[in-house]
């Protein structure tokens, strides 16, 4: 692969070590709980599927799409902006439907940014987030980001020992991995630092409802000025467990949704139309539903951390996200990540995400994810205190 220079910019996939592991010990009859990757479990509402399933048999449905989203999901994306955040869109100009946040943010790096451009990300980050400007041919600085950190400092650090200037930068909360929370004030000095520093601002409000405890997490478009210079990614994967079928949208600055809007309708002809009906029926009816999957993931997360500081992992219960960013025990800390997962594979037969492949930063921690029912979540915590009383 040498020869292909944007595949050789990728470095190995981390988290391929633990997965192999995990896959050989199934394959030799090992029960492993898998609490590595957020890959949502929980049925997609039936309304959403009847709509589908509806939508599938409409005559003409099986035809090319749009691009950049059917008129009917673009309205309901700025009705649903607006519903929830108070935030005015053009669903002509200022939205783009996308296959998931994930495609949508890595064709508007590709679109934006070219060889020698320099990208802000923070670390450690849900993996797309950095890459998606490396595989453009963009360079990244990491801002470390974590509870013991000052974001707006290490920002400003990054800044000023970068050279060119940034042009980018890509944020993300309620915070994969370390579920690190914002508000609204948090925002807007973004927005100002964006301005005083000339930057666009890519957010990704994937968790937005995945909120506990009374904390509710805002969109970075309320912030003064926010469309000036960013825009704002949502997907129904997680909110509405619609994971499969790929469907999120852009919205916020003009520009950026413009061109964004531009390279996709050269690349694809867009999701497949009943998704996107589905995708519109979710946004516009009754939100019922998401309380309901919302309650289902709140029981996980305390089932897991009742269990972790049970039997000593002393950990704190997020706030928001569907994960569970935890400090690897001080006496495995020096193993690293990597490691760490592998020795909870091998010894509790419990899968986690080794913090490492969410970067440097990271690799003192590994990630839960809230992907299993309380049974099988109990499971896993005997399972480790087994292994722990071993020690």
């Amino acid at each position: 692969m040498q020869q292909f220079a944007r595949v050789h910019r990728l470095p190995p996939y981390v988290f391929a070590q633990v997965n192999e592991l995990k896959m050989k010990m199934r394959h030799q009859g090992a029960d492993i709980i898998d609490l590595g990757m957020g890959n949502p479990d929980v049925p997609t509402p039936k309304h959403i599927l009847d709509k589908l399933s509806e939508a599938a048999y409409r005559p003409g449905n099986s035809r090319y799409s749009a691009s950049k989203g059917i008129k009917g999901l673009r309205k309901a994306i700025a009705d649903w902006y607006k519903r929830r955040y108070d935030v005015y869109l053009d669903k002509d100009m200022e939205t783009c439907v996308t296959m998931g946040a994930k495609e949508g943010l890595a064709h508007l790096a590709l679109v934006m940014l070219t060889p020698g451009d320099v990208v802000l990300a923070p670390d450690p980050a849900y993996p797309i987030h950095p890459y998606a400007s490396i595989i453009a041919g963009a360079d990244v600085r990491r801002v470390p980001i974590g509870k013991d950190r000052d974001f707006f400092e290490d920002l400003k650090v990054a800044v000023t020992h970068s050279w060119p200037r940034p042009k980018l930068l890509i944020i993300n909360f309620p915070h994969n991995p370390t579920t690190e929370c914002v508000d609204i004030a948090f925002f807007q000095r973004i927005v100002d630092f964006a301005k005083e520093h000339e930057l666009y601002v890519i957010h990704d409000l994937a968790y937005a409802d995945f909120t506990f405890d009374g904390y509710e997490a805002p969109s970075f478009l309320q912030a003064d000025g926010a469309k000036d210079v960013g825009v704002e990614f949502f997907s129904l994967t997680k909110s509405y467990s619609m994971a499969g079928m790929r469907v999120g949208f852009c919205c916020g600055n003009q520009d950026m949704v413009q061109a964004l809007t531009r390279i996709k309708s050269y690349l694809d002809y867009g999701i497949y139309t009943p998704i996107q009906v589905a995708a519109t029926h979710a946004l516009n009816g009754d939100q019922e539903c998401v309380t309901e999957i919302m309650d289902i993931y709140k029981d996980r997360r305390d089932a897991l951390c009742e269990g972790l500081n049970r039997i000593g992992w002393e950990v704190e219960p997020p706030k928001a996200t569907m994960f569970l960013w935890a400090q690897i025990p001080e006496e495995f800390r020096h193993m690293g990540s990597v490691e760490f997962s592998k020795m909870l594979l091998k010894e509790a037969e419990v899968a986690v995400s080794p913090g490492l492949g969410f970067g440097q930063y990271g690799d003192d921690h590994v990630r839960f994810a809230f992907v299993e029912n309380r049974h099988r979540t109990n499971q896993a915590i005997r399972n480790l205190r087994k292994f722990f009383a071993k020690g």
